[in-house]
């Protein structure tokens, strides 16, 4: 990698996050916030012991201005920490080109930043959840989360150095084993929560946690097709225009 072409591919980065959070938005406001309403509406009518104070801000801006410069600010910082990581992964993963580097980059990225502790620790919408266990979930969360980084790095330098007796197809599989092995092996010893209220439905929750897996999902995605070709525009010199023929001499 070019040391000169570390800035524009961050530049590009940060641009393709700021506009694969557009579409992630859409997903998050159609499909996320009406069952954040709806556990709202749950959690209200649950008896409570003490009164709430008064919203400092009201749920329309949390859900429309709060939302979307929510997603926006995190593209845009998501898009500079890829930008960072496939200016190392380009030429050193395979035989990839730019294109097919950002996809792997946006892929695995996904899995490990966010699947991997997703699946252990799901989010959770309002009236889900100790209040107390909180500050536990969550360092567990950026743990598990951690871990998914580290194995996913040790999985991809393993299959690389594999790669040469096993062949790259055998190499990639046993990275891939190895990893979810790993992975299996610190949900089992981790600590789990089960904090889901009795009477809270499951379909509300199910359907909470596959809006927030698909906003997700979008984002990466979407920035993977972005960069991509940001990057290969970037990186991929164009051929030169060939010269058109001089017309030939009119006969005398």
């Amino acid at each position: 990698m070019n040391s000169t072409s570390v800035r524009p591919l961050l530049v590009r980065g940060m641009l393709s996050g700021l506009a694969a959070a557009v579409p992630a938005l859409l997903v998050a406001y159609l499909f996320g916030e009406p069952r954040v309403d709806a556990a709202i509406a749950y959690e209200e009518a649950q008896p409570h012991t003490h009164e709430h104070g008064v919203e400092a801000v009201s749920r329309s801006l949390q859900s429309t201005a709060g939302l979307a410069t929510g997603l926006l600010v995190f593209g845009v910082a998501l898009g500079g920490i890829l930008a960072v990581a496939y200016c190392f992964a380009l030429g050193r993963v395979g035989r990839f080109g730019p294109r097919a580097t950002a996809a792997l980059v946006a892929g695995v990225g996904l899995v490990a930043v966010y699947v991997v502790p997703f699946l252990k620790y799901p989010a959770n919408p309002p009236a889900v959840g100790d209040p107390e266990t909180i500050g536990q979930r969550t360092t567990l969360y950026f743990l598990m989360m951690l871990l998914g980084v580290l194995l996913a790095l040790a999985a991809t330098v393993a299959g690389k150095r594999l790669a040469p007796r096993l062949g790259a197809w055998n190499a990639t599989v046993v990275a891939v084993a190895g990893f979810v092995l790993a992975v299996g092996l610190a949900y089992a010893f981790l600590p789990s929560f089960d904090e889901v209220p009795a009477d809270f439905s499951a379909t509300l929750l199910w359907q909470f946690r596959l809006a927030t897996l698909a906003v997700q999902t979008t984002l990466w995605v979407s920035f993977g097709l972005l960069f991509g070709h940001l990057a290969e525009r970037l990186l991929v010199p164009r051929p030169a225009a060939v010269p058109a023929p001089e017309a030939a001499a009119s006969p005398a």
